[in-house]
C-alpha cells in the first residue's frame, strides 16, 4: 500500500493543487489528511471541497475545530484569530458541520494519524522536543505515527532501548526494531525556511517513508490574501517559508 499523507493546507488553494498534481505521478493508492484544511489563506471553501473529494480520511486540526466553534480562539495569536474569524464568516453551515465532524485521531492496520500529539490530542500540543515525542511514543500501538501542526517536516525515531533521536530529513527505510513519529510538514504554510509545499508518501511494502517538496504559485496565493483583507503578514511569510 502506498499512502499519500499531507497536512496544514491552510486555505492555500495554489499549494494544494500543486501537491495533488505531484501525487498523481507517485502511484499513490489512497490519501490521508492530517488537518488544518482552513485558516490563514484565502480559499477555505475550495480547499475543504477539494480535500473532501481527494482524501480518504481527514482528521481535525486546531484551525478546523476553531472555525467550527470547537476550539477556543483565545489560544491563537492575532493573525490566526483574524483569519479564523474571517473564515467563519465565509463558510456555510454544511462546511462548518463538515469541519466539526472531523475526528481527532485515526488508526488503521498500518499507521496512526494525529494533528499534534497523542497525549491530550484535543489540546493540539506541539511536538517540538524529545519529551513531547516520548509521551506520544508511550501511547502508540503501531510502529509509525504521522503528525503535522508545526509546519516543519522531520522524524523522531525510537530504538528498541527506547532511546529517541531526531532528524530533519524524512527519507527513511523503516526498521523492524524502531518506531517512528513523522511530521509531514505543511502544504500551505511551511515554516522550516523552505517555501515549497510539503507532501509525504508511505510505502508499506517497501517500508519506506519520503517527504517531498514541490513548487507552487506563491505570488497568486499572496495576492488573494491581500485582496480579501487578511493580514499582510500572512501573505509575506509564504515567500520566506516561516
Amino acid at each position: 500500500m502506498r499512502w499519500g499523507i499531507f497536512s496544514d493546507i491552510h486555505s492555500n488553494l495554489e499549494a494544494l493543487e500543486a501537491v495533488i498534481k505531484a501525487y498523481k505521478s507517485l502511484n499513490v493508492d489512497a490519501y490521508l489528511c492530517l488537518g488544518d484544511v482552513v485558516g490563514y489563506g484565502a480559499n477555505p471553501v475550495e480547499c475543504i471541497q477539494m480535500t473532501r473529494d481527494f482524501a480518504r480520511i481527514t482528521i481535525a486540526g486546531n484551525h478546523d475545530w476553531a472555525v467550527a466553534g470547537l476550539f477556543c480562539l483565545d489560544y491563537f495569536n492575532d493573525w490566526a484569530r483574524s483569519a479564523a474569524l474571517w473564515t467563519q464568516e465565509r463558510l456555510d453551515s454544511a462546511n462548518r458541520n463538515l469541519l466539526a465532524s472531523l475526528k481527532i485521531v485515526y488508526k488503521n492496520e498500518d499507521l496512526i494519524l494525529v494533528h499534534g500529539s497523542l497525549n491530550d490530542p484535543e489540546e493540539f500540543n506541539y511536538m517540538i522536543n524529545y519529551l513531547e515525542a516520548s509521551k506520544t511514543f508511550s501511547l502508540m500501538d503501531k510502529a509509525i505515527c504521522f503528525i503535522g501542526h508545526t509546519h516543519s517536516p522531520g522524524v523522531f525515531i525510537q530504538d528498541k532501548q527506547q532511546r529517541v533521536d531526531y532528524q530533519n530529513e524524512v527519507n527513511l527505510k523503516l526498521r523492524q526494531d524502531c518506531r517512528y513519529i513523522v511530521n509531514v510538514g505543511s502544504v500551505g504554510q511551511p515554516r522550516d525556511g523552505n517555501n515549497k509545499a510539503s507532501l509525504c508518501v508511505l510505502d508499506t511494502k517497501k517500508r519506506q517513508v519520503l517527504v517531498k517538496r514541490v513548487n507552487y504559485d506563491i505570488k497568486s496565493a499572496q495576492a488573494k490574501i491581500v485582496a480579501v483583507g487578511l493580514p499582510q503578514f500572512l501573505a509575506a511569510r509564504l515567500s520566506e517559508g516561516r
